[in-house]
């Protein structure tokens, strides 16, 4: 053999590639990566069809994947709710937000602290002075109390919600004929 056949034969032979095994340590193998990606991916779907299999599964495990399915359905279709009703009926949407208003700030960061760990984020609680937040929430009784009963007396149907009272001026001026110029615009038009 002569000495090409030689070099040849240390870079090539015996079953082995010493070119490729050095470009190797510098590039992975694009077939070699493709058939540990594939391999890779079976396993995850086999684990993952043996961990959701329908016959080993019970009851309890079934209506705990439906549990953990609503909370995000819920919260965006109770958002939308709000703002109908918030168009619907403005006055029984008033009086929920007022009572929404005496809840404690501290139980507002529990809810927050509850739902950013449900949707996977990280939230820091700071410390709160619980008392403090209590009293102050507390002094907003009586002016709660006061916007809601305010709120309900705006009814249409509440009795009397357009009587004068005692007020002789007041009264004097809703028997008063005002003018009204869409209204002779109106009376000129048609008559």
């Amino acid at each position: 053999m002569g000495l090409i056949g030689k070099v040849f034969g240390l870079l090539f032979g015996s079953e082995r590639n010493v070119v490729r095994d050095t470009v190797e340590i510098f590039r992975e193998n694009a077939e070699g990566a493709s058939v540990r990606a594939s391999h890779a991916q079976g396993q995850a779907m086999a684990q993952y069809g043996a961990e959701f299999a329908v016959e080993r599964r019970g009851g309890f495990d079934r209506f705990m994947d439906g549990v953990n399915r609503l909370p995000r359905p819920m919260l965006a279709l109770g958002t939308l709710g709000l703002f109908i009703t918030a168009m619907v009926n403005p006055l029984w949407f008033s009086e929920r937000m007022q009572g929404i208003a005496l809840v404690p700030e501290p139980l507002w960061w529990l809810l927050g602290v509850i739902v950013s760990f449900y949707f996977g984020a990280r939230h820091q609680v700071k410390a709160q002075e619980f008392q403090r937040q209590i009293v102050g929430t507390m002094a907003h009784v009586p002016k709660v109390l006061e916007n809601i009963k305010t709120i309900r007396d705006l009814r249409s149907d509440t009795p009397k919600v357009a009587q004068t009272g005692n007020d002789a001026r007041l009264t004097a001026a809703s028997l008063e004929p005002s003018d009204n110029p869409a209204l002779e615009a109106w009376r000129r038009a048609a008559g």
